[in-house]
């Protein structure tokens, strides 16, 4: 069924593709966006890994709550579709906020995770980017989350990349981003509302982990990367040269290969996944 049912009333869509012997990876989307941002990712992981991905919470098809929601929330919400799906544990990978999703979800339930790979993501709510999720908030409640999509491009794309991908982001973005503002304003509201103490369990993850940021990554600088990798005992820092917030979409080929390799080299080392009981 692509739907599931949270105890809170929320329906999550959810939607599975690739092998179904394969192990499973589940991808965690960021800020606004909806499994269709995964697009280029599935592409490339379907021929080896089951991919799972979701509308988080107040995105694309799944439900805008009524009362407001935290990350820890969402990462439930991660966990009630891996069992959905019957799945045990998965590698896990997540983008952006999906990468502070997921880094709870490695902290919560360490026994969901095989491997976690953390992209373009943070692990602590830095002022000046707090102050900019409020405007971003308000731009999308007063004039439109497409509105937003359009402003915040630049902050998403590497100068180099933008005029190549600026068709591409014509179609992708209304699948991505349309969507009423008041999902993406809780959004923001649950990554403000995120204090700092899950930097001090980063330390507790042990699961082979890989955080991959692009160097001319704005939004969530090189730093906040070397943060959560010093902090992750034995995690790979990768850094991506000329890409930007979006690597996944402006570096895809690159950051599919390194993410791929990762995986499979976590996946030999873990041995084959449970099935959830």
């Amino acid at each position: 069924m692509p739907f599931l049912q949270r105890p809170d009333g929320v329906r999550l869509h959810t939607q599975v593709t690739g092998r179904s012997d394969a192990a499973p990876v589940l991808l965690i989307q960021g800020l606004g966006m909806n499994k269709n941002g995964w697009v280029l990712q599935r592409f490339a992981m379907a021929t080896k890994f089951r991919t799972i991905t979701f509308d988080n919470r107040g995105a694309g098809r799944s439900t805008i709550p009524s009362q407001p929601f935290t990350l820890q929330d969402m990462a439930d919400d991660a966990v009630a579709v891996l069992d959905h799906h019957g799945v045990a544990s998965a590698h896990v990978v997540g983008a952006s906020m999906g990468g502070a999703i997921a880094q709870i979800l490695a902290v919560k339930y360490p026994e969901r995770v095989r491997s976690l790979t953390l992209a373009c993501t943070a692990c602590r709510n830095m002022p000046w980017r707090s102050d900019l999720l409020r405007s971003w908030a308000d731009t999308a409640n007063v004039r439109g989350v497409r509105q937003w999509a359009d402003e915040s491009a630049r902050w998403m794309i590497g100068p180099r990349s933008f005029r190549r991908l600026a068709p591409a982001l014509g179609w992708l973005g209304p699948l991505a981003t349309f969507r009423p503002s008041q999902g993406f304003g809780q959004q923001v509201a649950a990554i403000l509302d995120t204090d700092d103490t899950l930097v001090a369990e980063l330390s507790r993850i042990t699961v082979p982990t890989l955080v991959v940021v692009g160097n001319q990554d704005i939004l969530t600088p090189r730093a906040d990367s070397e943060e959560i990798a010093e902090r992750i005992p034995h995690a790979e820092l990768v850094v991506i040269s000329g890409a930007a917030h979006g690597l996944m979409i402006e570096h895809a080929s690159t950051f599919n290969q390194i993410v791929l390799d990762f995986i499979e080299r976590a996946e030999l080392s873990s041995g084959p996944p449970a099935k959830a009981s």
